[in-house]
């Protein structure tokens, strides 16, 4: 394609007459108010008819609330909130698929209530004098709007319409299942009665009235049941924001165009998130409910029969006191195995948090938590900043990519808190044994001196042990117990509500009749400007023999029309066509281009162009053809040896031509063809060189075209683009009459430049344009046919013989 030429274009634009184009411009008057009066039209029943758009907001905050009932002495971990991404993983969770399908199931917003409008069914959602219960585990027809006409004696009419080649779609709600079932009627309408459920194969559902005060009866109403999944997909589109940076307000903006299903969605998000929020809390401690509940039992269990076997032992040895010193040791070990179960304890809760820690998958596998007193707040505190972390991480993970900045964040953090949290327990292990150790050895010496009492003393010294170390363990057990039941109970939730959604009166977001109708006016303006400028300012098209004759020098040959045929041998497929009445008349014409006193038995003509597409080839073809059906011996020349295409034409091999002539394979009579044309030869251009430039300035052309003038009446060479390559201008010796065509809404007016400044110069002589694929249409007529201002053609054969009159509206479209 042709460049821009900036030099040209500025040329251009200099020489347009400015007063000329603004009364061209307003001369389209009509077509401005016609405009505007189209987009106001327009605009307005847009706006009557189009849907109102509603949106309402609901503001919530993040703070971190600790149980007031949860002591610091209390042991039983769990995640009480309050991380530092807290916010971003709220507003992560209130816009995942995950949290909304909860919203949509729990709320049943799949279900749509309708009533005839004047343009549409309108929602009235939240205004519907009934509801609809659904049975869950029942299919439910989807996707089909059903018809509710209220009958008398409390009776329903029930129907909806199917298109007869498509199947019904169900779907069973509590799962997400779904089922086809083959119509087999293209209507579908049944009486029930409102006293009791409607359940066909399509549906089962119940209507309930709001109100005994509403009337139903004569009134006609609709529902329908809408696909899951893209329920909620329309949920997720919720606007959630952090309402200032830096703080922990959060804000959630929807907008319908219903404003209860607003309102009800909003509310439900947020009411959701708290039980959600509240139950993640919590969790960790039902889990340690659940634990300590399983150690309660066996623990009970156990001192039952420790209690049994210490009765059973005192009354069959008949001993029921210890001496001084049996006294004096029981007490002594009593303590010792005390300290060393707890250190025992202790120990075992270091190697599972590691071993939990080193494993951890997923939030729902957490190991139940230590029973035991934790001096050391760092393990504590560890813990709980851990369990943050992850389920942080696996909020994020359910909506962003592995890349995303705050999980990134996340994952590195949980690195250093285990490694910290790792060392700490393994450092605490580590004082424990060497504790235990001791407390191992204070055992031993007390158990050698409980050898020196007598048997029966030693046996019930044993059972007592047992039994105080049980019992010990079961009122342990059983506060942590009412501990953990006490932490559940009196949970609250981190997310708090500032402002609930609600409807205050707030009008229609959209449309805006006034913003409407100013963009109609608008654009009923500067839509037509626009295609005015378009089409008469920036056109840098050649589109008629004006724009030829007002730019250049070189005189116009003549006006081609548009090829019809099914290729380029127009004049010999169609020989009464307009077009080959245009190319007679550039025969008849031509004639005053040849050179004076020059060869009057033989003449040379040459065929060129700005670029490839303008005809040049075509042009070529049928004025060589028009000398040849009038019994002149003619011989046409493929001298384009860089883009042949006249072999396409007369459907002949391109194997060998004038390359292989000029390089001394071939000599003339080879690479002459015969065609079906009657007086016609041809030579084609054969295998493109790789030097065509340098072939054409061999000896070899000039012996070619001395041989041609010769043997034949007219030689038509078709020559490469003279704007691409010089190639043509070499040819241009041997001419008796040069052709430069030129293709109307193809051809840049700066293209021709350079050949009619050579032209004006003297260097080429003989010289005349072609304006090809001529029409006449829109403004680019000019009253002119073919038969175009130079006694050529037929004006009959032309667009304007016996033009009707056109109406307004035709000539301002035509515009």
């Amino acid at each position: 394609m042709e460049k821009f030429d900036a030099n040209n274009f500025q040329a251009d634009f200099n020489a347009i007459d400015i007063k000329a184009y603004i009364f061209k411009i307003l001369s389209y008057w009509k077509l401005f108010v016609v405009s505007v009066i189209i987009a106001l039209l327009v605009s307005y029943f847009y706006t009557k008819q189009k849907e109102r758009i509603y949106k309402l907001q609901t503001v919530i905050t993040v703070k971190e609330e600790q149980n007031p009932l949860f002591s610091s002495n209390t042991n039983i971990m769990f995640n009480w909130g309050g991380a530092s991404d807290e916010v971003e993983t709220i507003i992560t969770i209130l816009k995942s698929r995950k949290h909304n399908e909860k919203v949509v199931s729990k709320s049943r917003l799949y279900i749509d209530y309708l009533k005839e409008g004047k343009y549409r069914l309108n929602d009235i959602y939240g205004k519907s004098p009934f509801i609809v219960k659904l049975d869950t585990n029942y299919y439910q027809l989807i996707n089909k709007t059903i018809k509710l006409e209220f009958l008398v004696n409390n009776q329903v009419n029930v129907s909806f319409e199917n298109d007869s080649d498509k199947n019904l779609k169900l779907i069973n709600y509590s799962n997400l299942s779904k089922k086809n079932i083959p119509e087999t009627e293209v209507t579908y309408s049944q009486k029930f009665s409102l006293a009791n459920e409607i359940k066909t194969d399509f549906f089962k559902f119940k209507i309930e009235k709001l109100s005994l005060l509403s009337k139903l009866e004569g009134k006609t109403y609709f529902i329908r049941f809408n696909d899951f999944n893209r329920t909620v997909k329309k949920f997720k589109n919720v606007i959630v924001k952090n309402l200032r940076k830096g703080t922990s307000i959060i804000s959630m903006e929807f907008v319908d165009n219903n404003k209860q299903k607003i309102e009800h969605f909003l509310n439900a998000s947020v009411q959701t998130l708290n039980e959600d929020q509240k139950n993640q809390k919590i969790q960790y401690a039902v889990k340690t409910k659940k634990y300590i509940d399983t150690l309660f039992k066996k623990s009970s269990k156990n001192l039952k029969g420790i209690e049994n076997d210490l009765g059973e032992f005192k009354q069959k040895n008949s001993i029921y006191d210890l001496t001084i010193e049996g006294q004096t040791l029981f007490v002594n070990l009593s303590e010792l195995d005390k300290e060393k179960y707890q250190i025992e304890d202790r120990i075992n809760y270091y190697d599972n948090l590691k071993k939990y820690i080193n494993n951890y998958e997923n939030l729902g596998n957490i190991q139940a938590p230590a029973i035991i007193a934790i001096e050391d707040q760092n393990i504590t505190h560890r813990v709980n900043e851990l369990i943050k972390l992850y389920k942080s991480k696996e909020t994020l993970e359910q909506t962003v990519k592995g890349d995303y900045p705050e999980l990134k964040r996340i994952n590195n953090d949980i690195t250093t808190t285990r490694s910290v949290l790792i060392e700490n327990l393994n450092s605490l292990k580590n004082a424990m044994q060497v504790k235990l150790k001791s407390i191992q050895n204070q055992i031993s010496r007390s158990n050698s001196k409980l050898r020196t009492l007598p048997k029966k003393e030693q046996g019930l010294i044993k059972y007592q042990r047992n039994y105080n170390i049980t019992a010990t363990n079961y009122e342990y057990l059983k506060q942590k117990q009412y501990e953990a039941g006490t932490a559940i109970a009196a949970n609250v939730s981190n997310v708090k509500i500032i402002d609930t959604a609600k409807d205050t009166g707030e009008g229609a977001i959209f449309p805006k009749p006034m913003f409407n109708h100013l963009v109609a006016l608008m654009l009923g303006l500067f839509l037509p400007l626009v295609y005015v400028i378009i089409k008469s300012f920036l056109d840098n098209k050649i589109h008629t023999v004006e724009d030829i004759e007002n730019n250049y020098s070189i005189p116009v040959l003549g006006v081609i029309g548009k090829n019809t045929a099914e290729n380029n041998l127009a004049v010999f497929l169609k020989p009464k066509s307009t077009i080959a009445e245009s190319f007679r008349a550039i025969r008849s014409n031509i004639q005053f281009l040849f050179k004076e006193g020059g060869d009057t038995n033989s003449k040379t003509i040459v065929v060129t162009s700005s670029v490839s597409g303008e005809g040049k080839t075509l042009c070529s073809i049928n004025i060589a053809t028009v000398f040849a059906l009038s019994t002149k011996k003619t011989l046409l020349i493929g001298f384009d040896l860089r883009k042949p295409k006249i072999y396409e034409d007369f459907e002949i091999p391109n194997s060998s031509g004038l390359s292989n002539y000029l390089i001394g394979q071939k000599s003339i009579e080879e690479i002459t063809i015969d065609t079906k044309v009657p007086n016609l030869d041809l030579m084609l251009s054969g295998p493109t060189p790789p030097n065509p430039s340098e072939l054409i300035l061999n000896k070899k052309t000039e012996e070619l075209l001395a041989f041609a003038k010769e043997n034949y009446d007219y030689i038509i060479i078709d020559t490469p683009p003279i704007g691409l390559v010089a190639d043509a201008l070499e040819l241009f010796k041997y001419a008796d009459a040069n052709i430069y065509v030129v293709r109307q809404g193809y051809t840049q007016k700066g293209m021709p430049k350079m050949i009619d400044d050579k032209y004006k110069n003297g260097e080429v002589k003989n010289i005349s344009y072609i304006l090809n694929d001529f029409s006449v249409k829109n403004n680019y007529g000019y009253g002119y046919g073919y038969g175009y201002g130079y006694g050529y053609g037929n004006y009959n054969n032309g667009y304007h013989q016996n033009e009707e009159k056109k109406s307004f509206f035709r000539k301002l479209f035509n515009k």
